[in-house]
Parts: structure tokens; sequence; C-alpha cells
């Protein structure tokens, strides 16, 4: 496919590294935000955007699941991609110069070990390709960046310490985006189904709604909930399940849930990453 995907975050990001390992055919569109990158699909500036949603070690990005649902767009795939994360410093500089690095909170978060065992002090910063560049504006050996070895090579860093991530399985998953449902793929490793709902104000609806999941014999992968409308009382859920909304089982179960929800809502149908399925030895070694 071509045409552009945006991506939250500078050149160098872990999206950029998403968009390239993806959609290798694709222009890669920086954004500032998750809205920018969201909103240049929706005006037609972009075919696809990569969103980030869960990190396997620092869990759920901030506020996605909230936008994904007013966003207008549809998921029509995912993407898992292996988050190393590398120390990088001003050409020339060594291990022994550094005393600060800079990086997102969720990467210095994935790092912690590393940054305590080294004694270094932390600055969070809004992305991490764009702390990598600060690193090499400022050409001060003692100040460094968490990032991705594109980041590095985009600006000319040198990377004194790799893969330095607390877990050796560290990895991103991304939810591609656009602005037109496609139904009809059938994936190799299987289909994944998203939604969102709202439970009915009646006793135990949530249980009851979640009967028809296990009635029916489908897998449900990921239920989160979090408050809409600023109201303690107004909770959403935004799931996914295993399987394609023309499988019966999936039909049965949803109408099931839609007895129990005063609104539900498709996001998306699409096929589900081999890396889903990997063990987890199989990972480590990516």
């Amino acid at each position: 496919m071509t045409g552009r995907i945006a991506f939250q975050g500078e050149l160098g990001a872990y999206g950029h590294q998403a968009c390239v390992e993806a959609r290798p055919g694709m222009e890669p569109l920086p954004c500032p935000t998750f809205e920018d990158a969201i909103e240049a699909v929706r005006k037609g500036d972009a075919e696809l955007g990569m969103i980030g949603v869960e990190n396997s070690t620092y869990g759920r990005v901030a506020d996605v699941h909230q936008l994904l649902p007013e966003s207008g767009l549809h998921i029509v795939d995912e993407a898992f991609v292996r988050v190393h994360i590398n120390v990088m410093v001003p050409k020339g500089a060594r291990m022994g110069d550094l005393r600060r690095v800079r990086a997102m909170g969720i990467l210095l978060g994935q790092s912690r070990d590393f940054i305590r065992e080294h004694n270094l002090d932390q600055l969070a910063w809004s992305d991490n390709a764009a702390a990598a560049r600060e690193v090499a504006q400022l050409n001060d050996p003692a100040e460094g960046a968490l990032a991705s070895e594109i980041a590095a090579q985009i600006y000319g860093l040198d990377i004194v310490a790799r893969h330095i991530e607390d877990h050796d399985r560290n990895t991103t998953r991304f939810l591609i985006m656009a602005r037109d449902p496609d139904y009809r793929r059938r994936g190799k490793s299987g289909m994944m189904t998203a939604f969102v709902f709202r439970v009915r104000n009646i006793p135990a609806a949530l249980y009851k709604a979640m009967g028809g999941f296990a009635t029916n014999g489908i897998n449900m992968t990921k239920l989160e909930s979090y408050m809409v409308g600023g109201q303690f009382t107004a909770t959403q859920f935004y799931a996914e399940i295993e399987g394609h909304p023309d499988d019966r089982n999936v039909q049965l179960a949803l109408e099931e849930l839609d007895y129990f929800t005063d609104h539900m809502r498709l996001m998306g149908v699409f096929p589900a990453a081999p890396r889903r399925h990997e063990r987890p030895n199989d990972a480590g070694r990516s």
C-alpha cells in the first residue's frame, strides 16, 4: 500500500519504527500528538494512523482508549513492535561521561534498573525522538537520551548501551486506524473484533453482559473501563474478542451484549498479528 501513515512523535520515534516495519511501502508522517495523528487520517492527509495503545512492561498508553471511540476511525490492523531501548550520546562521548538521560516517562519506566544502577538523573520528555534531537543540539557529553536505533541514526548520535530495557520481551502494541472499515479479510492467525459499550443501570449488568461470550466459547482478550463525560457513574468499556462478527457464535454473544447495554459501537475488525500467538521464548529472540 502506498500513501502516508501518521504516527505520534518525531522521526525516530518507536511509532516511526512501527510504521517502517508494518507498512514499509508507506511514507511515515510525524505528528505532535495522538489527536493530531488521528486528525491527519480524518482530513485525508494520511491514509492510515499508527496509534500506540499498550506496552507489555508499562501498561496502557494514557488516554488513547478515550480518543479512539470519538475518532470516527476504524481499526483495520494491529502491529507488535519489539521495543529495544538504547542509550545515546553526542558523537565521541562515553558512558562514563553520562550524568543525565531524557525520554518519555513510559520509556524511563521501562529502564528503571539500568538508570538506578548507573545513578543517572532523569528528565521526562514529550517524545523520545525529540529527546535524541535535543541531545544532538546540546552536544554535551553529560547529556543523553533513551530512544530507538533509528533515532540515533537520524540525529547522528553514538549508542553507548543497547537493549537496556528491564524486561527482555518489552513490546508495544499499535493499532492501525483508517477512515473506512474492512470486514472482508480473514487473517491466517485468526480475526479480532473491537468494540466499546456501556452497560444498562441494572444490578449485575456487566456480569450478565459478559456471560454471552463465555457460553458461546469466545475468548475476550481485553476489557478496560474508563469514565466518560466527567461523571463517576458513566463508565464505558473497551473490549476485544477473538473472532469475526460474521461468525455465528460472535453474533449470538453480541446480541446478548446488546440486551444489557444502552450503547454499543463496533470499533474495528482486523487480522490478529502473528506475534499475538508467539511463545515467550520466541518473543525474547526478536
